[in-house]
This record gives structure tokens, C-alpha cells and sequence, in this order.
């Protein structure tokens, strides 16, 4: 069986679609920020074939335009949590070189302080989950950083259930109806070619009265 045939047998057994999963995704980066009490988070997918980083999820300040925005996977502090595979914690990104301070101007948005966490799965980096912006009298530590290191295990299941989902549906629609038809009737004829042709006329049948 192939990578993408086992994608789709596996979001076909998990029952969701990609909908679903951003639920899931969604509910994560709210339940982050509430527990943190902090003005906003965040779930990031890695994107391997453009080498980018892509916002999936978004709960707070700027989540009505930054979903589905994307900048270089190895800029950032997010991108440094991916590229390291490391948590971290910064308190005031002014004074950090790894912050793009005009990046985070084009999103309406800058942040003073943050925690992210990478998002692994299988010993893959799938992504990033990063937390912005506590009260000042409550700065990020080290308490903090486990948190969220627990929350980002959920975070990754979730992120691959996403992917695996989209893998499926780009699998059914490349093979196309009549191939597939074409192959379970070829699987069929392989075990038993009078059963086959039974099962496939049955198919038919019902098809048929459905559209009547």
C-alpha cells in the first residue's frame, strides 16, 4: 500500500475531514491562550515542499487575516522552534535578532513576549505552537514551558490528522472515478470473477434506484 493509499485508509477509519481537524486545532490555540491568559496563540503548519511555515489556527489578536499567511521556515522565533526543535521562551522581542519585527507589522499585530514550542510527530517536525503576550506581571518561565510542551503533543496529533486528511482527499481525486472503479473490479476478478461481476451489478442496482 502506498503512502497516500494509507492516508486515506486512515482518515477513512478516523471518520473526520479537514474540517474537523481545524476544529480540533482551533479549540487547541483557544484553550492555550485562556489558560495562559495571554492576548493571543497560535498553530503554524510546516509546509515541506515550499520550505514555509503557514498559519493553520489562530486564537486572538489577528486571527481574522492570518490564517493561511506564510514566510520562510527558518526566520522567526517560530522558525528557529522549528528549526531547533526546541521550545523557548523570549520576554522582550525588541531586543531579539531572530524577531522580524516588520513581518509582525504586516499582520496588524507585534507582539512583546512569547513561548513556542515545536510540534513533532513520528520524529517529524510538523509545525510550531507559539503563545503571545501574558500580563506583565505574569511573564513566561520555565512552568510555562512545560505547559505548553504538553499542549504541542496535542497540537501535532491534531496538525497530522489535518494532513493526513488533505493526503486522502488529493488521493481519491488523482485516481478519479472510473480507475478505481476499475481497480476494485480488477482486485475482485483476481479472487472470484462470477463474484465479482455479482458485486459489481448489485452495486449498480442500487445506484440506479437511487436515481429513480
Amino acid at each position: 500500500m502506498s503512502d497516500e493509499q494509507g492516508a486515506a485508509a486512515a482518515a477513512g477509519v478516523l471518520g473526520g475531514d479537514e474540517e474537523t481537524f481545524r476544529m480540533l486545532l482551533q479549540s487547541i490555540v483557544d484553550v492555550a491562550r485562556a489558560i495562559f491568559g495571554a492576548q493571543a496563540s497560535s498553530i503554524f503548519l510546516y509546509d515541506e515542499d515550499a520550505d514555509e511555515l503557514v498559519f493553520e489556527a489562530v486564537s486572538g489578536e489577528g486571527g481574522d487575516i492570518l490564517v493561511g499567511t506564510r514566510f520562510p521556515s527558518s526566520t522567526g522565533i517560530a522558525g528557529f522552534a522549528l528549526v531547533t526543535r526546541q521550545p523557548l521562551v523570549v520576554d522582550d522581542l525588541s531586543k531579539d535578532p531572530r524577531f522580524s519585527r516588520e513581518r509582525a507589522a504586516s499582520t496588524g499585530y507585534v507582539p512583546n513576549s512569547i513561548v513556542a514550542s515545536p510540534l513533532l510527530h513520528d520524529e517529524r517536525a510538523l509545525g510550531v505552537l507559539s503563545v503571545l503576550d501574558r500580563a506583565d506581571d505574569r511573564p513566561f518561565g520555565v512552568a510555562e514551558l512545560e505547559l505548553l510542551s504538553r499542549f504541542s503533543t496535542q497540537a501535532a496529533i491534531g496538525l497530522d490528522l489535518l494532513l493526513r486528511a488533505r493526503r486522502a482527499r488529493s488521493a481519491l481525486a488523482g485516481e478519479g472515478s472510473a480507475a478505481l472503479v476499475g481497480r476494485v473490479a480488477s482486485l475482485l476478478d483476481e479472487e472470484d470473477g462470477a463474484e465479482g461481476v455479482r458485486l459489481l451489478e448489485a452495486i449498480e442496482r442500487v445506484l440506479t434506484s437511487r436515481r429513480g
